[in-house]
């Protein structure tokens, strides 16, 4: 029996078809591929002064990881990038966990998740919320092979060459005290700043401070949910910055989308973000400073 041929679709019947389906795959994709299609990010930086042995020294900005009741898939595919980057120094900024029941975990996961020179962290305003001190932090990172920098410095050698890594408290739930942190800087030697929210930095003079070699910070999660050319929300303590490089401070600075989420456990248009630094003494020939040399990679099947 033959069937009756189907009514054609009104231009309205139509738009709203396609709305709802198109709605339907964004949802999918905000819940269910873009919280673990982790997209590893390399960028060159120029450091003045750098020395030779540490040209091409990598550094692997991890933050926003949200760990709570237990490792999200993905915190794992954050493990699984890392590990194939092999990158020399992981720098851990902030809003690693979110409560104080998780500091098991922390030590668990921050255990994989190291540099081959050293690894580094800071707090963020979870750390905080939770009630996680100083000295709490810095005992469970320590049997995680982790360095807690709380307005304190640290320095990496490789050969004759040094940098020194300057971490601050959480500028949103704590108290950042850059002149102590900048008392443990050599004179002249480079230095990469670590700071959880990034709107402080618009607070610093730059005419008192000597300027690092670049700043490395978190927290805005990129917006997390987002609509194309529109970032509905940003948290307190993001100031005007969203993502990605801002050359108008007092010194180069990257703004991760970060890797975990909060409230709700999708993103939308903004995939978490693993970014990868590599530090030169010079930029190759016809390249723009802070550039992104590689496009995101393809989302993690792990």
């Amino acid at each position: 029996m033959l069937r009756p041929p189907l009514p054609p679709l009104s231009r309205r019947r139509f738009l709203a078809t396609s709305a709802a389906a198109l709605g339907a795959a964004a949802l999918g994709d905000a819940f269910l591929r873009e919280p673990t299609a982790i997209a590893v990010t390399r960028h060159e930086v120029p450091v003045p002064g750098l020395a030779p042995a540490l040209d091409g020294l990598r550094v692997a900005l991890v933050s926003d990881v949200h760990l709570n009741d237990g490792v999200s898939p993905a915190a794992r595919a954050a493990l699984h990038r890392l590990a194939e980057e092999q990158a020399d120094v992981v720098v851990l900024v902030g809003d690693i966990c979110n409560e104080w029941s998780d500091l098991s975990d922390l030590a668990a996961w921050a255990r994989d998740a190291r540099g081959t020179l050293a690894t580094f962290a800071t707090l963020g305003n979870w750390e905080h919320y939770a009630n996680i001190d100083q000295y709490t932090a810095a005992r469970t990172y320590g049997r995680a092979g982790v360095e807690l920098l709380f307005n304190s410095t640290a320095r990496v050698a490789r050969g004759d060459g040094r940098i020194t890594f300057l971490g601050l408290d959480d500028p949103v739930e704590g108290h950042p005290d850059l002149p102590a942190a900048l008392s443990g800087v050599p004179t002249g030697e480079p230095c990469v700043w670590l700071v959880h929210a990034p709107g402080y930095v618009d607070r610093i003079p730059r005419d008192r401070v000597p300027a690092p070699s670049a700043v490395l910070a978190g927290h805005t999660h990129g917006g997390q949910i987002r609509l194309p050319f529109f970032t509905p929300y940003l948290p307190y303590g993001s100031g005007r910055f969203v993502e990605g490089w801002y050359h108008d401070t007092v010194g180069p600075l990257y703004v991760s989308r970060g890797i975990g989420t909060i409230v709700v456990r999708a993103r939308l248009f903004c995939p978490p973000e693993l970014p990868v630094f590599t530090l030169r003494r010079a930029l190759p020939q016809g390249t723009a400073p802070g550039v992104r040399l590689d496009s995101a990679r393809r989302p993690s099947r792990h």
